[in-house]
């Protein structure tokens, strides 16, 4: 993590057990190769006095964004299961944790959630986390490439915050090939720096 400091926040987004272990239900190839590198971000983000948010999926049992329900989505993250802690590997130290996807919204950006049948979309806290402790620039890891990471990226963005992505702390879904190459143009594009 380069240029860390006080007005920096890492954001580890949902490094949890149904996306980057192999049995999770919605496990996301190569997830858990992640974990080494995000863990070093972390320390040098510790060391450097940046703030560390991690963001968690936490859904109902049932929600429009499941399959179930009629959704895309199989059954994931189900608040209080083995598959929305995170990942045992990973560095969990004093910070933020972000909720999402609580009440049953979609939850892919840590800015916000959105009605899946409405379309409505509201913030999350993450944003006024930011703006007390005085962050301009959001370094970002995770899962996946393609949806949360993807859409935290572009919501840094729009609200104004400088992002950088971690490129070796991420992999994508790819539901269709090459989502997760094209996210990462839309990242680009959105002025993000990919490291």
């Amino acid at each position: 993590m380069s240029h860390d400091d006080d007005r920096t926040a890492l954001l580890v987004v949902d490094v949890q057990n149904d996306f980057a272990d192999p049995s999770g239900s919605l496990a996301v190839a190569g997830g858990e190769d992640i974990i080494p590198p995000v863990n070093a971000a972390i320390r040098a983000a510790r060391a450097a006095g940046s703030l560390l948010v991690y963001t968690r999926d936490w859904h109902p049992a049932h929600t429009p964004h499941f399959a179930q329900d009629g959704g895309i989505w199989p059954v994931h993250c189900v608040g209080g299961s083995w598959g929305a802690e995170l990942h045992p590997r990973l560095e969990v130290v004093e910070g933020e944790t972000i909720h999402k996807g609580v009440d049953g919204r979609d939850g892919y950006s840590a800015f916000s959630v959105r009605d899946p049948q409405s379309g409505e979309t509201e913030s999350t806290q993450l944003e006024r986390v930011l703006r007390v402790r005085g962050v301009e620039r959001v370094v970002i890891g995770g899962l996946a490439t393609d949806y949360c990471v993807l859409e935290t990226v572009l919501d840094a963005r729009r609200l104004g915050f400088d992002a950088e992505v971690l490129t070796e702390c991420i992999r994508a879904v790819d539901l269709q090939p090459g989502d997760g190459d094209r996210a990462l143009d839309r990242m680009r594009e959105a002025g993000a720096l990919l490291a």
